[in-house]
C-alpha cells in the first residue's frame, strides 16, 4: 500500500540523516546545526511548495495544526540530536523510534479503525527496540558523554515530538494541502531553534566548513517528513508513521558498518523482531 511505501522510504531517508547527526553531534554545540539543517530543508522546500501550491485549500484550522506540528517537531529533532550527541546509535535510534505505540494511540483516539493485527505488529516493534535498548546497559561507558539513562531520556522525549509532528501533521494535511503544512511546520521549527540560539548568543561561523553536510541532512530531512505528511490523504495513512519508524534499525546497521559500533547478538534479535514487525504490517495493509 501506497502509505507503507511512503514510510519506508522516509525511514531509509532519515537513516543516513542520523547517520549523519550522530557524526557531528558529538562534542559540537546542537543549536547552530540545527540551524543550518532546518534553513537548507526549509529553502529546499519553499519553491517546491510556492509552485505546486494548494494554498487555496489551507483553512484557518490547518494553519494552526500545522504550526502545533512544527512546534512538535522543534522538540523532536531537538531531542534527537541531544541525544546523539551522548550516546551510540544502538543506544538513541531504537529508542527514538518507539513512537509509532503513540501514533496508533492517536489515530485510535481520532476514531480510525485500529485492528488487533495492527497492535500485534507494533507490539513487535516495540518489543525488538526494547531489546536493542536494553542490552545497552551494560555497555563500558567509552563513546557516552552522559549516563545511557539520560540520553534515553532525550530520546524518549524525541519519540513523544515525532509521534506528535506526524498527527499533528497528517491532520492539517487533511484539513487543508500537504506542501503548504510541510513548509509551515519547518518554517516553525526553524523559527523556533533560530530563536533558542539567539538567545543563547549562538554562532553559525563555526559551521561553514560542514556547510554541505548539513545541507544534504535538511535535504533529507525535509523530504522524509514531506514523505509521511503527504500520507495524510491516503487510506491508513498511520502506516506510513509506523513503516518511517524502521529509520531506528536502518541506523543501527549503518552506524555498524560505517562507524563501526558494536551491537551485540542479542541486538540483532531485536533488530529481526523489528523488521518482522513492519512485514506483518505491509501484509496486513
Amino acid at each position: 500500500m501506497l502509505a507503507l511505501t511512503f514510510g519506508l522510504t522516509a525511514a531509509l531517508l532519515w537513516a543516513v540523516h542520523d547517520l549523519l547527526a550522530r557524526k557531528l553531534s558529538q562534542g559540537a554545540a546542537l543549536l547552530p546545526i540545527l540551524t543550518v539543517v532546518l534553513a537548507t530543508g526549509t529553502l529546499g522546500l519553499l519553491p517546491v511548495a510556492l509552485w505546486q501550491g494548494g494554498w487555496g485549500a489551507m483553512t484557518g484550522a490547518a494553519w494552526g495544526v500545522a504550526a502545533l506540528s512544527g512546534l512538535a517537531f522543534a522538540v523532536a529533532i531537538g531531542g534527537l540530536y541531544r541525544a546523539f550527541s551522548l550516546a551510540p546509535v544502538r543506544v538513541v535510534s531504537p529508542v527514538v523510534g518507539a513512537y509509532p505505540l503513540l501514533t496508533l494511540l492517536i489515530a485510535a483516539a481520532q476514531g480510525r479503525g485500529v485492528t488487533t493485527g495492527d497492535w500485534l505488529s507494533v507490539g513487535a516493534i516495540v518489543v525488538g527496540i526494547a531489546i536493542v535498548a536494553i542490552a545497552a546497559r551494560d555497555d563500558a561507558p567509552e563513546g557516552y558523554a552522559a549516563s545511557p539513562a539520560v540520553a534515553i531520556a532525550w530520546a524518549a522525549l524525541s519519540a513523544v515530538g515525532f509521534a506528535a509532528t506526524f498527527s499533528l501533521a497528517q491532520e492539517a494535511a487533511r484539513l487543508g494541502a500537504e506542501l503548504p503544512v510541510i513548509l509551515l511546520g519547518r518554517a516553525v521549527a526553524l523559527a523556533t531553534i533560530l530563536t533558542l540560539l539567539v538567545w543563547h548568543r549562538g554562532q553559525l561561523a563555526p559551521q561553514r566548513r560542514q556547510f554541505c553536510v548539513l545541507a544534504l541532512m535538511g535535504l533529507l530531512d525535509a523530504l522524509a517528513l514531506g514523505l509521511v505528511t503527504a500520507s495524510g490523504g491516503l487510506p491508513r495513512a498511520e502506516y506510513a508513521s509506523v513503516a518511517s519508524s524502521l529509520f531506528g534499525v536502518l541506523t543501527v546497521l549503518l552506524a555498524a558498518w560505517f562507524l563501526k559500533e558494536r551491537v551485540r547478538p542479542i541486538q540483532w534479535l531485536g533488530i529481526a523482531a523489528v523488521f518482522s514487525g513492519i512485514a506483518a504490517l505491509g501484509l496486513q495493509g
